[in-house]
């Protein structure tokens, strides 16, 4: 309970900060972290498909 209280506080500062900041920064950023998510999911399939590592 008390991780959903604290996900809502920061989701409401980012929103907040998001909300002043120019339409060009906000949009580079979620540009970023579309990518950075996007090739999150790629290595996660990619790591499924191959198995455990044997290290």
């Amino acid at each position: 309970m008390l991780f959903l209280v604290a996900a809502l506080m920061l989701l409401g500062v980012v929103l907040g900060t998001v909300a002043h900041a120019p339409l060009t920064f906000t949009v580079v950023a979620a540009a970023v972290v579309a990518a950075w998510l996007g090739v999150f999911a790629i290595r996660e399939r990619l790591g499924r498909r191959r198995g455990p590592s044997t290290n």
